[in-house]
């Protein structure tokens, strides 16, 4: 069992090696490529490099697939797309050599929660044969989102991914801006517990009534709160955090330095 931290963010693919040789001597074990805007790595020796690389220096790579992902659309026409963006990012994760794609599921709009759900699984299980079907290792994550009008709370997350096998994202900032401040990272900690294998994210996050208005650098009190409350699960679960700040390699290596000191 362990607990690693690392960036979101990777960078281009020219400085992508040499990115990921400087976090390893920062005691980073943990990357997520953004593919949030659009798939940027495409050749297969850039591909191979920064498997090697990765593999090389024992950190942990995932993606997180483009922001412009609703399966939940009344249109079928969306959906469809936005399930060959995650199959898309799926293929080259594998590639890659990544354990986890983050996706963000959907948006309520005019739907109810309970028939968005529905939706929602659905499309999920057809990806997670098409996984099955290409025998791919690299899992379908979804996340928790932090406002209050998308799909995406701590019971449909939980749910989706008992009922469907997929993997989860844990964002602890999200779920602090959907609960308006009230879910405490241990309760968060509690709602996943019975799992063994845990992908997150964390960062400082400006909220309001509906939720999540923009992220923030991560202030030292929320993280040593976050971490102290990680404590109770490190010996049950493989921990990856991912910081998604404005500065997410400067607060990973705060997150490194911290975690040794309270470990």
């Amino acid at each position: 069992m362990s607990v690693i931290f690392g960036p979101s963010g990777l960078g281009g693919v020219k400085e992508a090696v040499s990115n990921l040789e400087e976090y390893s001597k920062l005691g980073i074990k943990a990357c997520e490529i953004a593919f949030t805007y659009g798939i940027y790595i495409k050749e297969d020796k850039d591909i191979r490099a920064i498997r090697e690389t990765a593999e090389k220096l024992g950190i942990k790579l995932s993606i997180h697939a483009q922001y412009w992902i609703n399966l939940n659309s009344a249109e079928k026409s969306k959906i469809e797309a936005s399930k060959k963006r995650i199959l898309d990012c799926l293929k080259i994760g594998e590639k890659l050599g990544c354990h986890c794609v983050v996706i963000h599921p959907g948006y309520y709009g005019k739907i109810s929660k309970e028939e968005s759900y529905t939706n929602i699984k659905k499309a999920i299980l057809e990806l997670q044969e098409e996984i099955k079907k290409n025998n791919w290792k690299v899992r379908l994550c979804v996340e928790t989102m932090g406002k209050v009008n998308v799909f995406g709370s701590s019971d449909d997350i939980k749910r989706l991914a008992k009922e469907t096998g997929c993997g989860f994202c844990l964002d602890f900032a999200h779920l602090k801006a959907r609960s308006n401040g009230k879910m405490s990272y241990g309760e968060m900690i509690k709602e996943f517990s019975e799992f063994k294998e845990w992908h997150c994210h964390f960062s400082g996050i400006v909220y309001g009534d509906k939720g999540e208005k923009h992220h923030i650098l991560t202030p030292k009190k929320e993280l040593k709160e976050l971490l102290d409350a990680l404590k109770s699960v490190k010996n049950k679960c493989n921990i990856t955090v991912i910081n998604e700040s404005p500065d997410p390699l400067k607060d990973s290596v705060e997150s490194v330095k911290i975690w040794k000191e309270i470990d």
